[in-house]
């Protein structure tokens, strides 16, 4: 069941860059390496849903379902432009004030949820993946699709805080210019933006 062409596919999935690395990665830069764990753990809090949608059958609903589709595509569009526009508009991301409230935490957590959540395609994409990975003579479908996604999100969550990690190595040197602070922020409200656009024009 969890056999290494399952794991070596599923880090290459999980590596690939997308909302919530984007989103990640932005808050180990502009609130420090503590904030990018609750990212991390709000990203991948938001594609368990998925997986329950998923092991339930309820994926195969969203896929016959163009109205429902559409409506959670364009919620999740909606919430990425916000977010983008959210970006674009913070000049005070990158205080050297690394201290975290909890509320704040909180809130990091239920945007990097909500990123996932409004993701119809994540449905989809989880209800073509798993099952290939589930021995057809198995006795235990069901328990087999838990385990598989359990270890999913594993290393979902270990990649998001690598990255996080990562981008919070730079982090000083970010404090230091404003040029290169300004031009982070565009860059990832760009890519809010353009992550927006890109699920806006997505076909099932």
């Amino acid at each position: 069941m969890i056999t290494l062409e399952f794991l070596l596919t599923s880090l290459v999935v999980v590596l690939i860059p997308g909302t919530g690395v984007v989103y990640t990665v932005s808050t180990g830069l502009t609130r420090g390496r503590r904030a990018s764990i609750f990212a991390a753990v709000g990203c991948t809090a938001g594609i368990l849903p998925h997986l329950v949608a998923t092991i339930l059958g309820l994926a195969a609903v969203m896929h016959t379902s163009a109205l429902a589709f559409q409506i959670l595509k364009y919620a999740g569009v909606a919430y990425m432009l916000y977010l983008a526009f959210a970006t674009w508009r913070d000049r005070s991301a990158f205080s050297v004030d690394g201290s975290m409230s909890k509320t704040s935490a909180i809130g990091l957590m239920g945007k990097a949820f909500l990123l996932n959540i409004l993701n119809p395609k994540l449905t989809i994409f989880f209800l073509a993946f798993l099952p290939q990975f589930v021995d057809p003579a198995s006795t235990r479908p069901l328990i087999d699709l838990h385990v598989l996604s359990l270890v999913f999100m594993a290393m979902t969550f270990v990649v998001f805080v690598i990255y996080g990690f990562l981008a919070y190595g730079f982090r000083q040197f970010v404090i230091e210019s404003a040029r290169v602070q300004s031009a982070l922020r565009y860059g990832f409200a760009s890519a809010f933006a353009a992550l927006g656009a890109r699920l806006a024009a997505s076909e099932r």
